[in-house]
């Protein structure tokens, strides 16, 4: 027999570690707790999600507020208008 064979025939064990991890982690599955614990998960997650969009949408709407209240009464272009406005109706030019 050749050294290549032999080699080619021995188990790999990591493949074998592997598949048991795999059929453990679904025979864990069957049983009612640990599909409890999984939906819990999920409810949890859920719930989360949810509550960073509520808190990413408020802060999203608190700076399009900050920004439109800065455009309409003290953005940098309608107080360099008032300033024109104001000079040239002194007579200062």
């Amino acid at each position: 027999m050749e050294e290549g064979s032999e080699e080619r025939m021995k188990p790999d064990f990591r493949i074998w570690k592997l598949a048991c991890g795999v059929l453990a982690v679904v025979a864990a599955c069957q049983f009612y707790f640990v599909q409890e614990l999984i939906a819990a998960f999920a409810f949890f997650a859920i719930g989360f999600a949810a509550l960073a969009l509520v808190v990413v949408s408020l802060y999203m709407l608190q700076k399009a507020w900050e920004l439109t209240i800065a455009h309409v009464f003290g953005g940098k272009h309608a107080a360099g208008q008032g300033l024109k406005a104001e000079g040239s109706a002194r007579g200062i030019s």
